[in-house]
């Protein structure tokens, strides 16, 4: 085995880019730390996610603390920013979206016995409260990462990473996902 070289890894990036982003985006409500803000975007750029909506408290770019993790990301993954993260899943519902809480709620499941259809929208919340109970009434469905060790949950950030990637895996089972829908 031999590591790829850097042309190598330009020419996978670049078939890849010209790829139709998913049917998928995401809600970041409340989140504190600018830097899993930036860690998401660098996430959902490797996934594929075709937008981020940054509600609440949640910082936006430009900032030097998300650049530091996103890494250029921030710039690459539309995003938008809406006070009330209410307003945007009523609008996503109207688009037809099925609205996805990763949080550990009465009827979550775990992630990996969830298979999203498309199109879909995956909302995280506060590092510490989570997704907020108003927005429980706009939820279609909640998954969870199931915790062995004594800690309750993961990183906002890895955690989003650990869902967005199960959804990823879940479209390129189902086939030709990447037919694009209205941005």
């Amino acid at each position: 085995m031999r590591k790829l070289n850097p042309p190598a890894l330009a020419a996978r990036r670049e078939m890849r880019q010209k790829e139709p982003r998913l049917p998928f985006c995401a809600v970041l409500n409340d989140i504190r730390s600018l830097y899993n803000v930036g860690s998401i975007f660098r996430t959902a750029d490797g996934v594929g996610v075709e937008k981020i909506w940054i509600c609440g408290i949640t910082g936006f770019p430009p900032d030097p603390q998300i650049s530091k993790t996103a890494l250029g990301a921030e710039k690459e993954v539309p995003w938008e920013y809406r006070k009330d993260a209410c307003s945007v899943l009523r609008e996503l519902k109207t688009r037809g979206y099925k609205i996805v809480f990763l949080e550990q709620i009465e009827d979550s499941v775990p992630y990996q016995n969830y298979e999203p259809a498309a199109p879909v929208c995956l909302v995280v919340g506060n590092e510490v409260a989570g997704v907020s109970g108003e927005l429980t009434a706009l939820c279609d469905h909640a998954i969870e990462i199931e915790m062995a060790g004594a800690k309750r949950s993961l990183n906002v950030a890895v955690a989003f990473g650990v869902a967005a990637y199960h959804f990823r895996n879940q479209f390129d089972k189902k086939g030709p996902h990447r037919q694009g829908i209205e941005r």
